[in-house]
Parts: structure tokens; C-alpha cells; sequence
């Protein structure tokens, strides 16, 4: 076991694992209250989506604006399965149709439609939360990488689909719930998730799972799959000239980003207590591309500390400042482009870190990264907790 964590990571990306298991498990949980913790489980869910994003978009180069389509797929698959099990027979009895959803009987169905009828099992919208979203994601790479469709045009064409998707849900407003979304969702096999003990367990859930996406993110980063994810980045044509199958890895790299998405999206139906097709549209698919800039797109932990941020800024911001929001967003993302392209991950390495090392290199002093430095493995340009920009995205 040590050895497979030592594989993964270095002793000094260990350290920052540590110190961000810390802050979110100890620091946290005993600083703030059920209402505030609950803001960070909030936000953690999409650190999900900014640990895809550094796989997709930092190390493959495949920009998507179309996240939210996978967030919002997961967290309507476990929002089904509340849902009908708040809707029982005894509890709907003042429906003209008792046993079906208050907003299908609403919009005059009469009976449950057949597509809902699975989620009444718990085991089975575990499964539909990973194959749904990753069937979806597997029919538009394949419709796009097939056809070595990349890009910009790629990005324009995920953010389509997520416009596509929000009209629908909106749209079919008797199957989906509508602008409202999946509302009044109480418990999960009679345990009551809305008390406050529920919402640290799931706090903690929450942050079991992420810490399950970043060791299967940083698996694939140190795989042979990592570095010719990066080679494609930088030169698509010298790896499919070399003999490689350039869309199949794309495939499967958007396929496991939209699975880490769709996790994020149900654990925040979980914590949160709803969805809405307000999580899936075109805004809330480039707030992830933010969060994934803010923090640094070639490190996963940045990600996290990325979303963490942004959203701890949007919050604090738009209490008192609601009308101008989307404008500091804008401007905090141009002005992460422009000035820190390789955003917190960036900032770290090149002002904080060097100051530190300078600091305990010292005349005189040893310390131990040089007493180990024969035995420890140096941290590797592209997940040293600051790695460095790619070229394609200097220009």
C-alpha cells in the first residue's frame, strides 16, 4: 500500500495531499458551523468537475464548455430516486394522482412514465449516476474525436449541447420538473438527509469521494495514458503519425471527466436537497472552466482550492453585490488568463515556493528534503502542486 501511494505521489505532493485532507476533514468541520460547512460540501462537489477538467482540458487539451450537462445528469439521476421516495402513496394522497411526483400530477399525468420506474431502486441510480453521463459523454466524443473535430469548434459545440439540454429539461416540464427542477427532496431509505448530523455525514462523504477522484486522477496523470495525453496536446500529429489511436484517448479522458462531474452533481443533490436545469446550462458549464483556471489547469489539487475559492468569493461577493457578479466573474477569468495563466498552482510555484525553499537553504542549515534528496524522487514538471504552462496556451 505505501509503496502504491509513494508511486503516485512524491513526498512533496504527499505533503500538500495531506495538508488539503487537513483542512477539509479537521480544520473545517471544527471552525465553522452546520450552515457554513455545508456551503463547503456545496462547493466541494464541484471541485469534481475542475479535477475533470484538469484531465480533459490541462493535460489533453480538450476545452469544454459543456460540463455542466454531465454535473447536471448526475445530480438529476439521484434527485429521481429522492424524489419517488418522497412521493408514496400516503404521502401524495392529496394528489388527484397519489404515488407519482407532485409535478407530474401538476401537469396532469396520470401515471409514473416508464423512464422513472428503474430509479425506485437505489442500486440501479448508483449505476445510472456513472453510465448515463458517461454514455452521453462516449456518443458526443465519438460523434466529435471520430471525426477529429477539436478545438474551438469542439468547445462552441459542448456548449451547444448544454443549451440544447437546458431547453429540454425546461421544456418537458411534466417528466423533468421544469425551470423549478426536482424539489422537496427529504430523505434516503428513511434517513432524514435535511438534519444537521445528515449533513455532516454527507459532508464527509463528500469529501471521501473527491479524495477518490484526485487518486484516480493523479493514476491516470503518472499512467503511459498521462504522458501521451500530453504529447496530443502538444503534438496531436507526431502521436497519431506514431501509430496511436488520437480519438480513443480523447474519448475515454472526456468520458472519466464527465464521470467525475456527474459525481459532483449527486452529491450535490444529496447536500443541497435539489436540482434545477440552473446547474446544467451554458453559465454554470464556464463558472467550472473558471474554477478550473482560477486553481491552475494542470493541478488537481489547485482545482480544488480553485473552486473553494471562487465560490467562497462568489458568495461573499453577491451578498452584497448581486448585480455584479457575472461581471467580477468575467473579470477574475481574464485577468487569471492574462496575468496568471497558470493560476493559484502557478502563483505558488513561482513567488511562494522559491521563497520558502530560500529560506530553509540557508547557509548552515540543513533540512530534510537535502538529507533526502539522494533517495526521494523530485516532483514532476506536470503535477508538482505548479506545473508548467503548456506552450499551446501562451499564445
Amino acid at each position: 500500500m505505501n509503496s502504491m501511494i509513494s508511486n503516485l505521489f512524491s513526498r512533496y505532493q504527499l505533503t500538500h495531499m495531506l495538508i488539503l485532507a487537513l483542512l477539509l476533514v479537521v480544520v473545517l468541520p471544527l471552525s465553522m458551523d452546520i450552515f457554513r460547512l455545508n456551503l463547503v460540501g456545496k462547493y466541494l462537489t464541484y471541485s469534481f468537475v475542475a479535477i475533470g477538467l484538469v484531465l480533459c482540458w490541462g493535460y489533453g487539451g480538450i476545452l469544454s464548455l459543456g460540463q455542466g450537462v454531465f454535473f447536471g445528469l448526475g445530480g438529476y439521476c439521484m434527485a429521481m430516486f429522492l424524489k419517488l421516495e418522497a412521493s408514496t402513496p400516503e404521502a401524495t394522497a392529496i394528489q388527484s394522482t397519489p404515488g407519482i411526483p407532485d409535478f407530474m400530477d401538476w401537469n396532469q399525468l396520470t401515471e409514473l412514465p416508464w423512464f422513472w420506474q428503474p430509479f425506485h431502486s437505489f442500486g440501479f441510480t448508483l449505476l445510472a449516476i456513472i453510465a448515463v453521463p458517461a454514455i452521453f459523454a462516449l456518443i458526443v466524443a465519438v460523434a466529435m474525436f471520430k471525426r477529429r473535430v477539436g478545438g474551438v469548434y469542439f468547445a462552441i459545440i459542448t456548449q451547444a449541447v448544454a443549451a440544447i439540454l437546458t431547453i429540454l429539461i425546461i421544456g418537458q416540464q411534466g417528466f423533468t420538473g421544469g425551470v423549478n427542477g426536482i424539489t422537496d427532496l427529504r430523505t434516503l431509505h428513511g434517513w432524514d438527509i435535511r438534519t444537521d448530523s445528515a449533513k455532516y455525514v454527507l459532508y464527509f462523504v463528500c469529501v471521501a469521494l473527491l479524495f477518490g477522484c484526485l487518486f484516480a486522477a493523479k493514476y491516470v496523470i503518472n499512467s503511459k495514458l498521462g504522458r501521451l495525453l500530453v504529447a496530443m496536446r502538444e503534438r496531436e500529429d507526431r502521436v497519431r503519425f506514431s501509430g496511436y489511436d488520437v480519438s480513443a484517448f480523447k474519448i475515454f479522458i472526456f468520458c472519466l471527466a464527465a464521470v467525475f462531474s456527474a459525481i459532483g452533481g449527486a452529491m450535490f443533490t444529496l447536500q443541497v436537497g435539489f436540482m434545477s436545469p440552473s446547474f446544467v446550462g451554458i453559465v454554470p458549464s464556464i463558472e467550472m472552466v473558471i474554477f478550473c483556471a482560477v486553481g491552475g489547469r494542470l493541478s488537481v489539487l489547485g482545482a480544488v482550492y480553485g473552486a473553494l475559492l471562487v465560490n467562497f468569493a462568489k458568495t461573499t461577493f453577491s451578498e452584497s453585490f448581486p448585480e455584479l457578479w457575472l461581471f467580477a466573474m468575467g473579470a477574475l477569468f481574464i485577468g487569471v488568463v492574462m496575468a496568471f495563466p497558470n493560476g493559484l498552482a502557478g502563483v505558488w510555484s513561482s513567488q511562494v515556493e522559491p521563497r520558502i525553499k530560500a529560506l530553509f537553504n540557508k547557509p548552515g542549515r540543513t533540512t530534510p528534503a537535502a538529507t533526502n534528496s539522494t533517495s526521494a524522487p523530485a516532483a514532476t514538471p506536470a503535477e508538482s502542486f505548479n506545473p508548467e504552462e503548456p506552450s499551446h496556451a501562451r499564445g
